[in-house]
């Protein structure tokens, strides 16, 4: 008597493929139209109801303007040229404020990541300096430099240097040390271990902190300007809100979200021009 094994059946998967797979480009496009869409409609979305609640006495527009009320003012100052003069303050400050911060940042936390000797030494003093609030150092800034535009730009600059600093000791620590040794394998000098090591490797990273620093020098600025300036975004919001002005405070408001989002994405923009080998962004939908 014989006896068979039993046969194991088999199930054969098969996948078809996708859109995605069939038809990247096409998928890519119907994403970022969406993602535009859903970016566009949101924010308008909320407009038209404050205005809906404005028109409709749910709100006190005297309290909360109308978006056309706002958006009404605000051409009229810009068409009188009341309006740009405070937006140039603004935006010189943060200009130079952030080139201080940013170069001294860079250099300092590329020192730090690099010698273990000089980040030994400074690490504790500058982690201690980081957590106090930086509007706390205006009265020092003020002793130092006197009335002016000296202030605003060092409480700029201050803050900007550590998010920069941070960013970059963190991302020279982060570089694998395989890409070390190879380097040093091939004898490659200071300069060179810098220029085809150090700096490819950690500038995707750094960036991301220039990036952050671009939108927190904004609000810094802004916050220093209603405490201790004549002239700017900052004191115009807080010079209309004492004057019971809400559409000029509310143009003022404005202008600095404008002012924060163009910086932000501008950086941003560089970031990727200088960085074409970093994975791109994909929180912007990038493929």
């Amino acid at each position: 008597m014989t006896t068979t094994a039993p046969k194991e059946d088999t199930t054969l998967l098969v996948r078809r493929p996708g859109p995605q797979e069939l038809h990247p480009a096409r998928t890519h496009r119907r994403r970022r139209a969406l993602e535009l869409s859903l970016a566009v409609a949101v924010p308008l979305a909320l407009v038209l109801l404050w205005q809906l609640a404005a028109t409709q006495a749910w709100i006190d527009d005297r309290v909360y303007p109308a978006p056309s009320t706002i958006l009404v003012d605000g051409w009229h100052r810009a068409a009188d040229g009341d309006l740009w003069p405070d937006v140039w303050a603004t935006l010189k400050r943060v200009l130079a404020g952030y080139a201080i911060g940013t170069v001294t940042g860079y250099a300092l936390g590329l020192l730090m990541g690099s010698l273990s000797v000089v980040r030994a030494a400074l690490e504790p003093m500058l982690d201690a300096l980081y957590v106090v609030p930086k509007l706390a150092l205006l009265p020092v800034f003020l002793n130092m430099f006197g009335l002016g535009e000296g202030p605003q730009i060092a409480l700029v600059a201050t803050t900007v240097f550590f998010f920069v600093w941070i960013s970059t000791m963190a991302a020279v620590l982060a570089v694998p040390s395989g890409h070390r040794d190879a380097g040093q394998v091939f004898g490659a000098s200071p300069w060179q271990m810098f220029r085809h090591v150090l700096l490819p490797a950690s500038l995707p990273a750094v960036l991301v902190g220039a990036r952050i620093a671009a939108g927190v020098a904004v609000l810094v600025i802004v916050a220093s300007e209603q405490i201790a300036a004549t002239n700017g975004l900052g004191h115009l919001i807080f010079d209309a809100r004492a004057l019971f002005q809400n559409d000029v405070m509310f143009v003022g408001i404005v202008c600095v979200a404008v002012l924060g989002v163009v910086f932000s994405e501008l950086v941003r923009v560089a970031g990727r021009l200088l960085t074409p080998w970093a994975p791109r962004d994909r929180g912007r939908g990038q493929s």
